[in-house]
Parts: C-alpha cells; structure tokens; sequence
C-alpha cells in the first residue's frame, strides 16, 4: 500500500510539473489521474487497491464516530436526571479479533466511548473485562457496538495485510 501511495504522488507531481501553472489544483487532477492509473495497474500489484483501504479506514472513523455520539447522549442522560439511578459493574466480552494491533485497537475504541472502560484482557486476548457505568442497558448496547467494531476493525486489518 505504501507503493502505491509513492507512485500516486509521483504521477501528481510529474503531472504538476508539466502543466503550464504549478497549484494546488493542477497537483489534485494530477493525483486523481495517478488514482486513475493505479486502479486501471491494479492487478499488477501484489497487495489490493490502496483506495480500499482508505475507504475502510473511514468507515471505521466514521462507526467510532456514531458510537461516540450514542454513548455520550445515555451519559449525559445518566447525568442530568435529578436522581442518578445507575448499576455500576464489570462484565467480560468475548471477542474473535487476532494479533495484537486488533486487541488494542478493540479496547482503545471501547474505552473511548463513554460509559465504558476496558479493565482487562485475558492472556490469551479473548475475553475483555469491562466496566460500564449502567450495566443493565450498558452491557448489551457495549456488546452491540463492539461487534461493529469487531467487524470494521477486520476490514481495516484484514486488508492491510492482503
């Protein structure tokens, strides 16, 4: 994927460069050419399409995003009643995720999202221990969010290293 990055910026600038005007503009419609040419070269190369991965990259962004939202208007919710009427406790998640990078990145995102904080992770990186603040409605919706998690995290992983 690097590669195919280097080789995109190539073609800009030497798109750039033979253009009458050096801008901004004339080295974007120089990258948008190399994307042009890279994608046409594409089973040339022995890794996927980088744009792929970059669309994988935002999507995950954009989940941790819509999480990070959901989590926080319960939060504030929690906050604001004039009784704060909560349950506190850990509870484990089981996971599927591999390698290291994806345990991380999985207890990184969980505990970003307000409500929750991840403990621990088991030695053998399958089961995270979880505090949440509400358990009762906490733990299903943490579970919700860290399967879409789960599965946002392989598409990035998973195609970086095809």
């Amino acid at each position: 994927m690097p590669f195919q990055v280097l080789i995109n910026l190539f073609i800009a600038l030497l798109w750039m460069f033979l253009q009458d005007e050096w801008s901004v503009l004339t080295f974007f419609s120089g990258y948008l050419v190399g994307m042009l040419v890279l994608f046409l070269m594409r089973r040339f190369f022995p890794q996927s399409f980088y744009l792929s991965t970059f669309l994988s990259i935002l999507k995950l962004f954009l989940v941790f995003i819509r999480e990070l939202i959901t989590s926080s208007v319960l939060v504030i919710r929690q906050v604001i009643r004039p009784r704060i009427n909560i349950t506190p406790g850990i509870f484990s998640l089981k996971t599927d995720l591999e390698g290291d990078l994806e345990v991380t990145l999985l207890a990184l995102l969980l505990t970003l999202t307000p409500g929750s904080v991840v403990v621990e992770i088991s030695s053998d990186s399958k089961v995270f221990y979880i505090h949440a603040m509400d358990i009762p409605e906490s733990s299903d919706a943490v579970i919700k969010s860290s399967k879409v998690f789960e599965k946002a995290i392989k598409d990035v992983t998973r195609k970086c290293s095809n």
